[in-house]
């Protein structure tokens, strides 16, 4: 065949049609492209700034950056994005609504606060004349090795905690508010890495915490596969990925079938199969039971700032992501998903309450205690009211500034050998410090929902949402739940107010102002929602409604 007859062959081709530039909406999307962005900056920082300037210039980067991103979330939801301008955006990649511009202030404040503690430096005596925070010194080196010490003598700190807990609140931000399975599971990735490599970070236990960040790790990329498995069944029901398509499929609503997908579209075990997987995805970031396994052993290794960020603000996240996945794309499949949320939601109130009992360590203890908080959070997800999403809104709010606010107070109790995490360390020490006990106290009691704290609030809101929505046998176990957890609550505020001291035991350290605004925030937080919690209910009943 000639060139010229091969060349009218191409010509002759169906004209093919232009392709469209992608529509962004920049200013929709700014906090997360203001987080985002300043994590980018991060990495630059670290390449280019010299090794003595970098803890501050970081430390700046990350609070401006947190600081301008809640202004940008608050501009748009006084620009009315929550409500009457709730919107889809970025080509209906991302969800600008009520519930997702919540979310995202609640993870930007409490990253914000969480930051304050990642920067705290005056609690380990200082290590050859530089002042040292919980952070390994030089991350790749092998703990013990002539490396490390050599890295710690020369007064190094891992400053790529900023940039990595910048990405991890990217992912966060985009992960309750992605609108497709697709935009979900990148969400997922980008807020997880970030959190396995924090995990492994502790200046001291350097051993134990990088068995925490490898059970992490391991664990994590199973339930991602497990979730990413059941958006492909998903996407074979339904021939789509997003939202809005899926739920006019499972709803009988969609009419013009693809004729490649005609087979499989409508068949229902797809469905069911692949919404169990994507559903086990999130409820292991939530810690639910059985997928708990992971929460105790990581959050004792890991360091104890990138606790408290982990347990607060990735719960805010993964929730607000099952919020939606139930409430806008499975909304036809309520009588299949709800008894299996009950079941769940009833072992993961009495298996983290009950097994807190056993535990001789503060950070495990605490683990527990936010299992069975995932399953209080899960009574007002069943509840599939307005009241339950509002519900569940304002207890993620309340519970995540506690959370850090406890784990914060846990870096101040040391001895020897680093923070004394054994709860016998712990007895007398409402004697030796007042303040810190009383403040380790309050939160104990929001924990346990004690009325005049924030706990009580949030967990009034979500029993009753889920009474009003025809699960009252789930809060009856929730009422019972709370109360064996009270015991264990109560059992270290005795520890700690009524025991004598031991003569070797642990000293308070004097934190920096970050560490006590950190604190404070927390106590704040507790005691106002707890006295008049009002106000925020009625903000959580505004941003309750989801854009479909």
């Amino acid at each position: 065949m000639s060139a010229s007859a091969v060349h009218s062959l191409w010509t002759m081709a169906a004209p093919i049609d232009k392709i469209d530039a992608p529509k962004i909406e920049y200013a929709l999307l700014s906090p997360t492209l203001i987080v985002i962005g300043a994590a980018i900056v991060g990495i630059l920082v670290e390449a280019f700034v010299a090794r003595k300037a970098r803890y501050y210039a970081q430390v700046f980067l990350t609070v401006v950056a947190l600081v301008a991103a809640f202004a940008a979330v608050i501009g748009l939801a006084a620009g009315g994005h929550g409500t009457t301008k709730a919107q889809i955006a970025a080509m209906g990649a991302i969800a600008v609504d009520g519930p997702a511009l919540f979310l995202q202030g609640t993870i930007l404040l409490a990253g914000l606060v969480a930051v304050f503690t990642f920067a705290e430096r005056r609690l380990d005596p200082a290590a050859h004349g530089n002042r040292v925070d919980s952070f390994a010194a030089q991350a790749a080196s092998v703990p013990g090795s002539d490396s490390e010490q050599a890295a710690t003598k020369a007064g190094f700190t891992t400053t790529e905690v900023f940039p990595l807990a910048l990405f991890a609140i990217g992912g966060m931000l985009v992960f309750p508010s992605a609108n497709d399975l697709l935009t979900l599971f990148i969400a997922l990735e980008v807020f997880s890495l970030p959190l396995y490599l924090m995990c492994a970070l502790a200046r001291r236990k350097r051993l134990m915490s990088q068995e925490a960040a490898v059970k992490y790790f391991l664990l994590g990329a199973f339930s991602s596969a497990f979730l990413l498995f059941g958006v492909a069944l998903v996407y074979g029901y339904a021939g789509t990925v997003s939202y809005a398509g899926i739920a006019g499929v499972v709803d009988g609503t969609v009419q013009n079938i693809d004729p490649a997908l005609a087979d499989t579209m409508g068949n229902d075990a797809l469905l069911l199969i692949g919404g169990a997987m994507i559903l086990m995805g999130l409820l292991f970031k939530v810690g639910a039971v059985p997928f708990h396994m992971w929460t105790p052993d990581v959050y004792q290794g890991a360091p104890t700032p990138v606790t408290g960020f982990m347990a607060a603000a990735t719960k805010v996240a993964a929730f607000g992501a099952l919020l939606r996945l139930l409430y806008v794309v499975l909304p036809g499949l309520r009588w299949d998903w709800r008894p299996v949320l009950w079941g769940v939601a009833i072992l993961t109130m009495l298996v983290g309450a009950i097994v807190a009992i056993t535990q001789t360590d503060i950070k495990r203890l605490l683990a527990y205690s936010s299992i069975a908080h995932a399953g209080f959070i899960l009574a007002g997800v069943i509840a599939t009211t307005p009241d339950g999403i509002s519900s569940v809104l304002f207890y993620l709010g309340a519970y995540s500034f506690v959370t850090i606010g406890a784990f914060a107070v846990v870096t101040l109790v040391r001895d020897a050998g680093g923070e004394a995490t054994h709860l016998s360390k712990w007895a007398g020490l409402g004697r030796r410090s007042p303040l810190v006990a009383a403040v380790f106290a309050v939160f104990l009691l929001a924990f346990a929902g004690i009325p005049l704290t924030s706990g009580f609030a949030g967990k009034f809101a979500v029993f009753k949402a889920a009474a009003e929505g025809g699960a009252g046998a789930l809060v009856v176990v929730g009422v019972i739940s709370s109360a064996i957890a009270a015991f264990f609550y109560i059992r270290v505020i005795v520890l700690m107010f009524f025991s004598e001291p031991k003569a070797e035991g642990p000293t308070v350290a004097v934190p920096s102002p970050l560490t006590m605004t950190a604190i404070g925030v927390g106590v704040a937080v507790t005691l106002v929602l707890g006295v008049a919690p009002q106000y925020f209910l009625d903000l959580a009943n505004q941003a309750g409604v989801f854009v479909r």
